[in-house]
């Protein structure tokens, strides 16, 4: 679901010490032009308080031209990795990332890039997460802050944050997701050979990673006969049988291979395949929630406004290409 403005123009903020992976990521997302092959491009910029030279934390140099004024024509402001918890933000950011959020834009913090979100008082009274290993300095820190370390990413409408390493490209595609759809997500995720989308749980909160792939090949077998056959029923007996499993051996070892119960899994796959028809395909509600094996359109609306927050009908308008 589009939140606030759609983004167009994204600066990320780096400074010196910052994490290379996470300029990587953001860089490799919004800053390659992939208008050629049918998805949308950014006005991407890097942006830092003393515009010159930075080191990244693996000692790579880079010139960052733009200074923290780039921050007020963005629509989505990006913070990278924070070098230490007890570096403090300047006052200057703080105000800037402020100015940005309270004009519109979405601001999103990655791995301790978290941390100065909290300290701007974005955060406070919202949930977030971060790497797992600043989660528990960062919940000492900013109490007013409910810390979730479990998972990949947390969204509260114009605040995101995401976890660390990786998990920075698992918040940047849900970014593209939610603002641009499922199509464009999936055509950005196969550019870059990536899990087109990791989730779990509640729509908000997206826990452990489930894999395209399993390293069990029995399991994996009857992963991909799944998504080839959303349309018919899917119960834990049915999967543990064409496992030749029990179902409780078969529950536990999907459990362990994929982070998620086989409920979860099946629902998740469902709605992400409900996605692409509503963007992609010229099918009616009805015909949509009988080829994802929810039945009647009654059901697919029900699913979709408490997983995505809004109607099917609505999602279609958004972002049927």
């Amino acid at each position: 679901m589009m939140v606030g403005m759609p983004f167009h123009s994204v600066a990320a903020y780096v400074h010196d010490g910052t994490g290379g992976l996470g300029v990587g990521i953001v860089s490799e997302i919004f800053g390659y032009d992939r208008r050629h092959r049918g998805m949308p491009a950014f006005d991407f910029a890097l942006c830092t308080d003393h515009p010159g030279p930075i080191t990244t934390d693996g000692r790579v140099k880079l010139l960052v031209e733009d200074g923290l004024d780039r921050l007020a024509a963005a629509d989505l402001v990006l913070v990278t990795s924070w070098e230490t918890f007890e570096r403090e933000p300047s006052a200057e950011l703080l105000d800037a990332i402020r100015a940005a959020y309270e004009r519109g834009a979405t601001v999103a913090g990655h791995c301790t890039g978290t941390y100065v979100l909290a300290a701007a008082g974005l955060l406070d009274g919202l949930c977030a997460t971060t790497h797992w290993r600043w989660a528990a300095a960062l919940a000492e820190r900013f109490p007013a802050v409910q810390v979730v370390p479990e998972v990949l990413y947390v969204d509260e409408g114009r605040v995101v944050t995401g976890a660390g390493a990786a998990a920075g490209v698992d918040m940047c595609l849900y970014l593209l997701r939610r603002e641009y759809g499922a199509a464009v997500a999936n055509g950005f995720a196969r550019d870059m050979v990536v899990p087109p989308h990791r989730d779990g749980g509640q729509a908000q909160y997206v826990a452990a990673p489930v894999p395209v792939d399993c390293d069990d090949e029995r399991l994996g077998e009857v992963l991909a006969w799944a998504r080839a056959h959303l349309h018919v029923p899917l119960t834990v007996e049915i999967l543990a049988t064409r496992a030749l499993m029990s179902q409780r051996s078969f529950a536990r070892r999907f459990s362990a291979a994929t982070g998620s119960t086989p409920h979860a899994w099946v629902l998740g796959q469902r709605l992400h395949r409900a996605e692409e028809l509503l963007e992609t395909a010229d099918l009616s509600i009805e015909e949509v929630a009988r080829q994802v094996g929810f039945g009647t359109a009654a059901t697919l609306r029900e699913q979709f406004v408490r997983r995505r927050g809004i109607p099917p009908r609505a999602y279609r308008k958004a972002f049927a290409s």
